[in-house]
């Protein structure tokens, strides 16, 4: 179960956070793999999004820059009590140091992924105002 006390605004990266992010590059899931088809190369919206990014000490999903826009897909392993405590924590960390994080459910990904993208547009959009 992942440690929810004591998240502080800046995470240190260190060597195995660096190998844990290419580790998950290499493992997507499924709902991964679709969404980077989506975003790589500036297909949409004509922003750089990264995968399996390493930002504020944190390994995000997919992260841009520019927007400062944090994507995460949620699996079942998101659903646990101690799981929901550690992201909502990691969530308001990332956003104390200026990064919006939008979470979507690997269903919604899988099914919707029109809306998916809609909402990732909408919200990019505002950011980079």
């Amino acid at each position: 179960m992942p440690k929810t006390a004591g998240l502080t605004r800046h995470q240190k990266v260190n060597d195995d956070k660096v190998a844990m992010a290419r580790s998950l590059r290499v493992d997507s899931t499924s709902a991964e793999d679709l969404l980077w088809q989506a975003l790589r190369a500036r297909k949409h919206f004509g922003l750089k999004f990264r995968r399996q990014q390493l930002a504020h000490g944190f390994i995000l999903d997919f992260y841009c820059e520019p927007a400062r826009l944090a994507i995460e897909l949620d699996g079942a392993v998101h659903e646990g009590i101690g799981q929901k405590a550690y992201d909502k924590e990691r969530d308001a960390a990332l956003e104390g140091a200026g990064v919006l994080v939008l979470r979507f459910k690997n269903e919604m990904v899988l099914g919707h992924m029109d809306a998916v993208l809609k909402r990732i547009a909408e919200v990019a959009a505002k950011r980079m105002v």
